[in-house]
């Protein structure tokens, strides 16, 4: 398809590899005879390597199909992440690379994921806009802390650590943005 036909969450193929479309500039040039010039911002999939990529209105992408189904999280097989699919129930098995960051927020029956297929492969991971972590180890609220709330780190249930509010304590559950990677509030 011509590059000025491609709308922000194609998926297409560039250089042999699969790319999906996040962003879009269309710039048009002042002088008469220019050609007008598509800036893409994609990213890989699997493994979200940015591409920044300009193209003039009529050069060719190829679009691939990509599938989304809705899953959840079923377990951990060594480095492999079992997800099955929310309606028929088929397994999709992810590497640690195709998942890559999302590893930190993946908890046991973690609800509301999609797994990204090209050709009935599972290639990539999307998840949920936040998920619900527990909080295994914080210091403790200073007390006479003045009003201030200065955040502190948190080792998280999964193994990452974030910063949150002074008042969160080791053991309470939190939400935290699967986008930022920041506290969002109490579960």
């Amino acid at each position: 398809m011509k590059a000025s036909e491609i709308k922000k969450g194609n998926v297409v193929e560039h250089n042999g590899r699969v790319w999906q479309v996040r962003d879009i500039e269309r710039s048009s040039p002042q002088g008469r005879g220019g050609n007008v010039t598509y800036r893409f911002t994609m990213y890989s999939v699997p493994g979200a390597q940015k591409l920044d990529l300009s193209l003039r209105a009529e050069d060719d992408l190829k679009e691939t199909e990509l599938a989304r189904r809705a899953a959840n999280f079923s377990y951990l097989d060594g480095d492999t992440f079992v997800f099955m699919d929310a309606e028929d129930y088929a397994q999709y098995l992810l590497g640690r690379d195709a998942v890559g960051e999302a590893a930190g927020y993946i908890t046991e029956g973690l609800e509301g994921c999609y797994v990204q297929l090209i050709d009935g492969q599972p290639v990539a991971l999307q998840l949920p806009p936040s998920v619900t972590l527990e909080v295994v180890d914080t210091a403790p609220e200073l007390k006479g802390a003045t009003a201030t709330k200065r955040p502190k780190p948190a080792k998280l249930s999964t193994g990452i650590e974030i910063q949150v509010p002074e008042y969160i304590r080791t053991g309470e559950k939190i939400l935290v943005s699967t986008l930022t990677g920041e506290f969002s509030g109490r579960a």
